[in-house]
């Protein structure tokens, strides 16, 4: 069978140094699931070494050819080869028990990938992998930086976060026009916030949105009460709070909406 080519629309880059794939199923604790999701298995380069793991090894795939080709190199995963898109497929019930996520993750939906992941946040006590080396940056960003942002908080609130290794972009086929970055995400033994976490997303989104303007005035349409406008914090700038001072706000704003 031939191999599969990398299609654009996709962002298919694939990689193709083993010791680097190695290196990543080996970011995996193995603590706390005994089932992982790979997104995105490609020709499965990852694959060969979470199948070589204790664990259940599930992939979503939602290229034909690349499904295929698992189907014919991989065949004790046959039944668990997902050929769906990872964004639109709710695998919890699949699966129906807590699961790690890991990948070399496709940069045009890398963002979105997370954003999932904190949707399904109470089932994936770890998730790590390879984004785009700005993106990996980002999620692991501190309060203070330009690139501190929207990720970086709802991230770092439920999750202790890592950078663990740059990779270079002659490893994969084709090679992207950036480096990338490996990541890893595990959840906080006590990831509950101690206020309404609907509410927190979408102040924290809010916030961000119009990221120049002091808390004040980006969250205007929410602070409805004047005695709190006058509360310091919201002179300041999104990028200027960790996440616990988001929390804070959230549950000020919470005492005015009851």
């Amino acid at each position: 069978m031939e191999l599969v080519k990398a299609k654009k629309h996709l962002g298919q880059h694939f990689l193709k140094d083993l010791n680097i794939a190695q290196k990543i199923a080996d970011t995996l604790t193995l603590q706390g699931y005994h089932k992982v999701v790979e997104i995105g298995a490609g020709m499965g380069v990852l694959t060969q070494f979470l199948l070589k793991k204790e664990l259940e090894v599930y992939v979503v795939e939602i290229d034909t050819e690349s499904v295929a080709y698992l189907q014919v190199y991989y065949p004790e995963l046959r039944e668990r080869i997902i050929a769906d898109d990872f964004l639109k497929y709710n695998i919890v019930p699949k699966l129906g028990e807590p699961f790690a996520i890991i990948g070399n993750f496709p940069y045009n939906i890398s963002t979105q990938i997370v954003f999932k992941l904190l949707e399904m946040r109470d089932y994936v006590p770890e998730f790590s992998g390879m984004f785009q080396k700005e993106v990996a940056e980002r999620i692991c960003e501190q309060e203070g930086s330009k690139t501190y942002g929207i990720l970086s908080v709802l991230v770092q609130a439920f999750y202790k976060v890592e950078y663990l290794f740059t990779v270079s972009e002659h490893v994969f086929n084709p090679p992207p026009k950036v480096k990338s970055g490996v990541i890893r995400l595990i959840r906080k033994p006590d990831y509950h916030l101690d206020c309404d976490e609907t509410l927190f997303f979408s102040v924290v989104k809010m916030a961000f949105n119009q990221r120049r303007k002091t808390l004040r005035n980006s969250l205007k349409q929410l602070l409805t009460d004047e005695k709190l406008k006058e509360n310091p914090i919201f002179d300041k700038r999104p990028e200027q709070l960790p996440w616990q001072d988001f929390v804070a706000i959230t549950k000020m704003i919470w005492q005015l909406l009851r």
